[in-house]
């Protein structure tokens, strides 16, 4: 990668467009305004993919994989290629594809078994069922797990023979105006029905509305696997602080994501409170001296408890490097909910290696005054309640570890 190339990171939103267009499945994201080539990076700084304007249009050469979550939406047999999809088609017969962006209604079942009975009826065929799929569930809505788990029950209650094919494709959805018809259409399909949009009036305002949400289940308008699911979201749930300390490059953060992605899929309230944006919204003017520290991490904890005292899971990486401002965290979230200190013990050679910005050599040259773990000291947890080493410990582990100590009982 060139020294010189300039690099434009992501958000969620804009890293499923990019997750997208290296399937094959949608356009390349736009270049910004004047730029003939860039690195897209994640909000880590790894750099994903180039991109370069190439005889007016941008062509993607991807550099590393994006980070992958856990759950059913990530399956590798379900999140293919547009390439690999199409290949697997039988050639030359009729293909049809079901999109689903909500929870699957009996409506839709019925849908989805007319769809088959069609692809059947002249000649052996393909019913395609592409879920839209986000790698962060919005605030209100159904998750990416949930949604996968609910559309393969539905699809398991499909009866077909032989004469057709059924396959399940789970795509990345972006809001940047690209019809979900193109993304279907990508995978081969001819002919592209959006469930959603064709249920019936009274179908679609029982699921637009939140108010009629217990009558719609009493209504028998879901199939017990979209019931289940939704009971789950509607459940409350007991709140929490997990705070997740540990040097530079620990793996902190990547754990962090991958809990909260996972306690979303599950029904959970959970919010991360990422260091960069509570830097830039919430300590904006802070420095690194052990005062600004210690503050930033308090108003973290203080957020925290607000999130876990109205039932909501806050989960949050900082270094917090210092025992005293730890113990604040702990007393503001013990007074509404269970507090979880997790210390990623993971070893400073280690954490070091992994430096994609050379931090900790500016550390060692000077460049950089009060670096925790070189120039300013990291008071090692005497209370944490687990400990983590991601030099042994993989990311999927670790969320289960944690997991088992955050849903263990209600609050202290």
């Amino acid at each position: 990668m060139s020294p010189t190339t300039p690099t434009v990171a992501l958000g969620d939103d804009a890293l499923d467009g990019l997750e997208r267009a290296l399937l094959g499945a949608g356009p390349a994201p736009t270049l910004p305004d004047g730029a003939t080539h860039v690195i897209y990076t994640d909000h880590e700084n790894t750099p994903l993919a180039r991109a370069e304007r190439v005889d007016g249009t941008v062509r993607l050469t991807p550099l590393k994989p994006l980070a992958r979550g856990t759950g059913p939406a990530w399956d590798p047999a379900i999140r293919r290629s547009a390439a690999d999809v199409r290949d697997s088609l039988r050639p030359g017969a009729p293909r049809i594809a079901a999109v689903v962006r909500s929870l699957p209604t009996r409506g839709d079942l019925r849908l989805l078994s007319c769809l088959a009975a069609e692809v059947a009826g002249a000649e052996p065929g393909t019913l395609l069922v592409v879920v839209l799929v986000r790698r962060r569930t919005p605030q209100g809505r159904v998750s990416a797990d949930a949604l996968v788990r609910s559309t393969r029950h539905a699809v398991a209650q499909l009866r077909h023979d032989a004469r057709i094919d059924v396959v399940l494709v789970a795509a990345p959805h972006a809001d940047d105006g690209v019809p979900p018809q193109d993304v279907a259409g990508a995978y081969g399909a001819d002919t592209v029905h959006l469930l959603d949009a064709e249920r019936s009036k009274a179908e679609r305002e029982a699921v637009a509305s939140l108010e009629r949400r217990q009558r719609a289940l009493a209504d028998d308008l879901y199939p017990p696997a979209s019931a289940t699911e939704l009971e789950t979201i509607a459940a409350p749930s007991g709140g929490a602080v997990v705070l997740l300390t540990g040097l530079s490059g620990s793996g902190k953060s990547t754990i962090a994501r991958a809990l909260v992605e996972h306690l979303e899929s599950e029904g959970h309230g959970a919010t991360l409170l990422d260091g960069d944006e509570v830097r830039h919204h919430l300590s904006k003017g802070l420095g690194f001296d052990r005062e600004s520290r210690e503050t930033n991490v308090e108003r973290i904890g203080y957020v925290a408890s607000l999130v876990a005292k109205h039932g909501g899971i806050a989960v949050a990486a900082p270094i917090a490097p210092f025992a005293s401002s730890r113990a604040t965290v702990r007393r503001l979230a013990e007074d509404h909910a269970r507090f979880v200190l997790v210390h990623v013990s993971t070893p400073l050679a280690v954490c070091e290696a992994r430096d994609r910005k050379h931090l900790y050599a500016k550390a060692r040259t000077g460049e950089i005054a009060e670096f925790t773990g070189i120039s300013s000291p990291y008071e090692v947890p005497t209370d944490a309640d687990l400990v983590i080493d991601t030099s042994r410990v993989s990311v999927e582990d670790a969320v289960e570890r944690i997991l088992t100590v955050v849903l263990a009982g209600p609050a202290r």
